[in-house]
């Protein structure tokens, strides 16, 4: 674990802790606030994990998203007869947003007389990526046999690019599950507004009936209110991640839609509830 996500943990797992005692000591008698504040209390421990990871997840895919853009760069430099370390010095100069920093890197290493076996491992060891890493070692293989490397080069840009394409096929054809998964969320809560607006009134005047005071009625009414409320944030959560795992392959990815659907679900639910 970084130190980052290390103080971010600390830090908000005191936040979660006073906002939880403070719960338990003076709202556990408010049964309409208590369970909702206590699943509050999870969501904020989690959302700042989840948050970091997102990001750096977002930080891997942008890195192999321009991977392809610099290989094919670097490829058409070395064939112009250039020497790869003076080639990737030269390329360092473009902009491969998330990735410039790792080409700088290399051409700063390189220029402090680093082996360049030593510099490209290093750089697939940093960008944490599979894709990268086999490309480098085949880079890597290559160069150490005295292979045509231009050659290589341009086999690998192309194998990228249709690894990128090939992603983009898989985005578009779960695009459908995605708006599926939203699909599904909304019914859950259309259905669940109907329960309260015509189900649980019927409960409560019956409740109130049976023991000839009002009270007892708005109570059960109060109770189902939370439940439901407490169900849709909980189904927007898990939903959200779902349909992010089915779209990208990445749980964390689906952290945009809980925060949609969760937001959403409760705003419709508090107006038209």
């Amino acid at each position: 674990m970084d130190r980052r996500l290390m103080a971010i943990v600390v830090f908000n797992s005191f936040l979660v802790l006073s906002i939880f005692l403070f719960n338990f000591f003076y709202l556990q008698e408010i049964t309409t606030l208590y369970s909702t504040i206590n699943i509050l209390c999870l969501m904020i421990f989690l959302f700042p994990i989840v948050l970091v990871r997102y990001t750096s997840y977002r930080k891997k895919k942008e890195i192999e998203d321009m991977f392809p853009v610099f290989l094919h760069d670097f490829t058409e430099t070395a064939r112009g007869g250039m020497m790869i370390t003076d080639a990737i010095k030269l390329v360092a100069k473009n902009n491969y947003k998330s990735l410039s920093p790792y080409v700088k890197k290399m051409a700063a290493q390189l220029d402090w007389g680093i082996p360049m076996e030593t510099v490209l491992i290093k750089f697939a060891q940093s960008t944490r990526s599979k894709i990268i890493g086999r490309i480098i070692s085949s880079v890597i293989e290559t160069h150490r046999f005295g292979g045509r490397l231009t050659d290589t080069l341009d086999a690998l840009s192309n194998i990228a690019v249709q690894i990128d394409r090939l992603r983009e096929e898989r985005r578009t054809y779960l695009h459908s599950q995605l708006i599926t998964g939203y699909v599904v969320f909304f019914v859950f809560l259309g259905v669940i507004i109907g329960l309260e607006k015509f189900l649980i009134p019927t409960l409560g005047q019956s409740q109130s009936l049976g023991r000839t005071t009002p009270v007892a009625g708005e109570a059960v009414v109060g109770e189902f209110k939370t439940i439901f409320m407490n169900l849709i944030l909980i189904q927007g959560l898990f939903a959200g991640l779902s349909v992010g795992k089915m779209a990208e392959g990445v749980l964390v990815a689906g952290l945009k839609h809980s925060l949609i659907m969760m937001l959403v679900g409760g705003l419709v639910f508090t107006l038209f509830g």
